[in-house]
């Protein structure tokens, strides 16, 4: 059942969790689209009026100055004609250039230009009723009234100049707060989808710490519970479920295994104490078949135990993973195995070369006296009769490497991807009456790997199969002696399985 901190403000799925982070990142950003949107409608509504107004501003200075001339040039011909009619068109003019100054004065209200231009109308407006004497005097008022046109004209332009920067320093303050909107907003999306990936993620990492930890076998005492959405919340209860059954599972293999080994190597033990009596001549003296058949029950009889042994220490070797690194001479822990395997090489009829010592390193003895017995029986096992057995060492600065090569059968190609599998059975055939178990030289890989060494299968030109035992320096504390003789062969594949 999902737990109830588990929850706590988070929605209740993954889904949720996924649409509430898409709504939320995207809100910022439309936030900002929107104000984008309303400075860039106001910029353009600004910059609409402003033309207009500047367009229509332009065209009455223009006409103002056009009218000016007009009006000039109206006056001079009735001074020249005296036509009443020139008059009348001089006096229309007056009425449409008193308007349109009024508008203009509407525009610039304190400009001196424009208040003497209506001083001067008015004058202008009564020269009409002046005699023809006083009026062509008075045309030279013209001059002043031209020239005040111009200016008001120039000071229009100037103001419309003013109002287009005030515009532009408009746009370039809304273009900046639209950067620093932007730059914000944009910041709090991004800080909002690191927040809603850090929720996602998280319970996420934590399931594959627990699977991690479930599958390496070294999980957490105190595990916390997953805080997320719940099909997550859910998959953790999952994992707490494998991982109890998985625990049950395992105590139940020990048990059958610790079981199978006391059931197997209880009447396998009266059995060799059996044909033991029968071979000290205990009921009467044998003839040379039956103690050929005796030695036959012996030997197939050590063999079934060393199977035994075998699996019991690949199942030991699977849980107690630590190393116990101790001071040893290599050599004499070969000529220890060796000599384990003395009755074996003898029946097999192999010559044994070794390698002389003292040859020392820092080592986990249990561990590299189970990778020297598996590579010693593998040979024994799959040798040529009559054949050759040969050890060789050499210690380097950061490494030991040894090296068990014999002649015989060659491993098959097909075979060396998969020899290091545990239980895996390869092409070639054992010489004897009982089969391997398959995990002899898994054992010897995992004794290497825990001592963060490596075993592998290399070339060799004098030998048909050569294993080749890397063990670093890691844990020397101390200078050992100049090398022994190096090596002969190239690292290559992996090794063949029992």
């Amino acid at each position: 059942m999902t737990t109830r901190v588990s929850r706590r403000w988070r929605p209740r799925s993954l889904l949720q969790l996924v649409l509430l982070a898409f709504l939320v990142v995207m809100l910022p950003l439309a936030v900002l689209m929107l104000q984008a949107g309303q400075a860039l409608s106001e910029l353009s509504r600004l910059a609409d009026v402003s033309a207009r107004q500047a367009v229509e501003e332009t065209r009455r200075a223009r006409s103002l100055s056009a009218l000016a001339l007009e009006m000039e040039r109206g006056a001079r011909q009735y001074a020249v004609v005296e036509e009443e009619s020139l008059m009348e068109i001089y006096a229309e003019r007056i009425e449409e250039y008193r308007e349109l100054l009024a508008q203009q004065r509407q525009l610039l209200p304190d400009d001196p230009d424009v208040a003497a231009l209506q001083e001067q109308l008015e004058e202008l407006a009564r020269l009409p009723e002046l005699p023809m004497e006083e009026f062509e005097e008075r045309l030279t008022d013209f001059l002043p009234f031209a020239q005040h046109t111009d200016a008001m004209r120039r000071a229009t332009n100037r103001q419309i100049d003013s109002r287009i920067e005030v515009i532009r320093e408009r746009a370039e303050a809304v273009q900046t707060r639209l950067w620093l909107q932007t730059a914000a907003l944009v910041s709090a999306s991004l800080v909002l989808m690191l927040l809603f990936t850090w929720l996602i993620i998280r319970p996420v990492r934590q399931l594959e710490r627990r699977v991690l930890g479930i599958g390496s076998g070294r999980q957490a005492h105190v595990v916390r519970p997953i805080q997320g959405p719940a099909e997550l919340v859910q998959l953790d209860e999952r994992l707490d479920w494998l991982s109890s059954r998985l625990e049950e599972l395992e105590a139940e293999k020990q048990q059958f295994l610790r079981h199978m080994s006391h059931e197997l190597k209880t009447p396998l033990a009266s059995v060799r104490e059996g044909s033991a009596l029968l071979a000290d001549g205990v009921v009467g003296e044998l003839s040379p078949h039956q103690r050929e058949i005796l030695e036959l029950i012996d030997a197939s009889g050590g063999e079934l135990q060393r199977l035994i042994e075998q699996l019991l220490d690949y199942n030991l070797l699977q849980h107690n993973r630590q190393v116990q690194a101790e001071r040893l001479d290599v050599a004499t822990v070969v000529k220890e195995v060796l000599a384990k395997h003395r009755l074996a090489l003898d029946n097999k009829g192999m010559r044994v070369d070794c390698f002389d010592g003292p040859l020392e390193w820092l080592a986990d003895r249990t561990a590299t006296t189970r990778i020297l017995d598996n590579l010693i029986s593998n040979a024994i096992a799959y040798g040529e009769d009559a054949g050759e057995l040969e050890i060789r060492a050499r210690r380097g600065h950061d490494r030991l490497v040894i090296e068990v090569a014999n002649s015989g059968e060659p491993i098959a190609d097909e075979d060396r991807p998969r020899l290091f599998e545990a239980f895996y059975q390869g092409r070639a055939r054992r010489k004897g009456p009982l089969k391997g178990s398959g995990i002899g030289l898994s054992v010897a890989a995992d004794c290497a790997r825990l001592q963060q060494g490596s075993l592998e299968l290399v070339n060799d030109p004098y030998y048909a199969v050569c294993f080749r035992l890397t063990l670093p320096r890691a844990h020397a504390t101390e200078q050992i002696a100049p090398d022994h003789p190096a090596l002969v062969g190239e690292a290559s594949a992996h090794a063949r399985n029992r």
